[in-house]
């Protein structure tokens, strides 16, 4: 009876807890609602499951709880108690996984007009790269990788030398403009994440993965890397600045291009051998 008592108990605080507790998701800042809902149709299946089975057993135990001169029966059998049992469980499968299937297929088809941004990332930092005029990226090696050249683009594509590269951690985006995130690691596996957005996806050595999403508020926001990558794994943060149309071209004027940062170092470690 105690045992009964306390998995109702269990229960009732696990329900308070939910729904009195102050921790949320952050304020959403794309266009991935439909993340949002399928998390919470995920807590109310889940939720359901959990309150029936526990209580249910709860239920069991003191209903058929030791009386003297109480005896078991044997039932081999009970096909509508199977037939239920079974139906309940399929509806809850569908109902866990058909939504995430279906976000899942707009979440890896970007729109036609999507532009695409890459980002990079190493042991322990971030950094990104915009297509040039020509809206094409240069080719890129892991070979090609040096200190003038971070993200190993190559020096004998022509498209690669109007890219515009960004290595201090910082990535600005246009106000409701889609956009497709290229992802790429030069070393381990890697995670880009950013929590107001609600949308992550892995960085795989070898390969290139990628998502999209449309900014729909203006402000900054964290990137983290939530894929366990070393040591300084905690360190590994950037920002994401979602700026209006006019900021946006200010950011983007003041950058440089592949080309621009080959030609500045390779004058300073001149200069520096000179001397």
């Amino acid at each position: 009876m105690i045992v009964a008592l306390f998995m109702v108990f269990v229960v009732a605080a696990s329900l308070l807890f939910h729904f009195l507790s102050p921790w949320r998701a952050t304020p959403i800042a794309s266009n991935w609602g439909f993340i949002d809902d399928t998390l919470k149709l995920t807590f109310w299946v889940t939720t359901a499951g959990f309150v029936a089975v526990i209580l249910f057993m709860a239920y069991c135990l003191y209903r058929f709880r030791h009386e003297a001169g109480r005896r078991s029966t044997y039932e081999p059998e009970n096909r509508k108690l199977e037939y239920t049992l079974g139906g309940l469980t399929t509806l809850a499968v569908i109902l866990l996984l058909a939504p995430g299937l279906a976000v899942w297929g707009q979440f890896i088809t970007p729109p036609g007009n999507a532009a695409q941004i890459e980002a990079v990332g190493a042991q322990w930092s971030w950094s990104f790269r915009l297509p040039g005029k020509d809206q094409r990226f240069g080719a890129t090696d892991v070979r090609n990788i040096a200190d003038d050249n971070p993200l190993g683009i190559s020096r004998a594509d022509p498209h690669g030398q109007d890219d515009v590269v960004v290595t201090n951690g910082e990535l600005h985006l246009p106000l409701n403009q889609p956009v497709k995130v290229l992802l790429r690691s030069i070393d381990v596996l890697h995670d880009f994440y950013v929590p107001q957005i609600r949308a992550k996806m892995d960085l795989v050595p070898g390969m290139e993965t990628y998502f999209w999403f449309t900014p729909t508020k203006t402000g900054q926001f964290e990137i983290l890397c939530v894929a366990y990558c070393g040591l300084g794994h905690p360190e590994m943060r950037g920002l994401l600045f979602v700026d209006s149309e006019s900021d946006y071209k200010k950011w983007l004027a003041g950058q440089k291009s592949f080309a621009q940062l080959s030609g500045s170092r390779g004058e300073r470690q001149q200069r520096a051998s000179n001397q």
